[in-house]
């Protein structure tokens, strides 16, 4: 029997959330599976000044067992399950310069926002996704998992690296059970922060922002597209993704930086 699938509407029913979600790609993520008829929640440290009515938000700190282990209370009580889970929340704030200033401070946090977050949440959710035989588990990574910043940020590649592997090996255990797991790896992603940061590097150096933009991509290794992604582009990615329409799709890591890995 042919499957038929309804693009404009195909989420409808389906709780989802997307940590990270109030700024940047988890924004466009949680605006993207909001238009395809999904409940959607997010959580964020801090709530946005300016946010849309029809996404519940969770303020919480990820990084902290106790307030993720509230997040998933919390998501249960209220909407009794949970569908789709995007594990976008990440980030790097560790000083640059190599491996001989990070503390085990700076390790240690990047670790639990990156990847421990990720794995509480996955642990505390998967337990009724299984029950139903049925769930999707979106982990975002980073291209830097395969190519790394050693000089700036070494410990935030590490723990991509780690989601990657993790991610693919809780495919092989879940996936016989209903449950599809896949993972997204963006390169530059020109979020307004990037946008904000290419201001600051152009004033420091006395060079136009576009300049500064080259600069950086020519620090990648080159991006052949031409440009970084639009959070816009990701959140259509993983709106494909998240959707029946990708059904048979697990285990796998999807790239999406515009041609930046010099390997396949």
């Amino acid at each position: 029997m042919e499957q038929i699938f309804n693009f404009n509407n195909e989420l409808s029913g389906r709780i989802v959330l997307v940590t990270g979600g109030t700024k940047g790609t988890g924004k466009a993520i949680a605006e993207r599976l909001l238009h395809a008829g999904a409940t959607v929640i997010v959580t964020a440290r801090n709530a946005p000044k300016r946010h849309n009515e029809n996404i519940h938000f969770l303020s919480a700190d990820l990084s902290q067992p106790r307030e993720t282990q509230e997040v998933i209370s919390k998501v249960l009580q209220k909407f009794g399950r949970l569908d789709i889970l995007i594990n976008n929340l990440g980030g790097s704030d560790t000083p640059g310069g190599g491996f001989s200033v990070l503390s085990d401070d700076d390790w240690e946090k990047t670790i639990h926002t990156n990847l421990l977050a990720p794995v509480r949440l996955d642990r505390g959710f998967l337990p009724q996704m299984l029950d139903r035989g049925e769930g999707v588990i979106i982990h975002i990574a980073s291209i830097q998992a395969r190519l790394p910043l050693y000089d700036s940020t070494l410990p935030y590649a590490a723990s991509k690296a780690a989601l990657l592997n993790y991610s693919k090996n809780l495919s092989n255990e879940v996936s016989p059970k209903g449950v599809r797991v896949l993972t997204v790896s963006p390169g530059w992603i020109q979020t307004d922060g990037a946008k904000g940061m290419m201001q600051e590097i152009a004033e420091r150096a006395g060079i136009t922002v576009e300049e500064a933009i080259q600069q950086v991509m020519k620090n990648l290794g080159g991006i052949p597209f031409g440009r970084p992604a639009k959070p816009e582009e990701v959140a259509e990615l993983v709106g494909f993704l998240a959707s029946p329409r990708a059904g048979y799709l697990t285990g796998t890591e999807f790239v999406i930086d515009g041609g930046t890995l010099p390997t396949i």
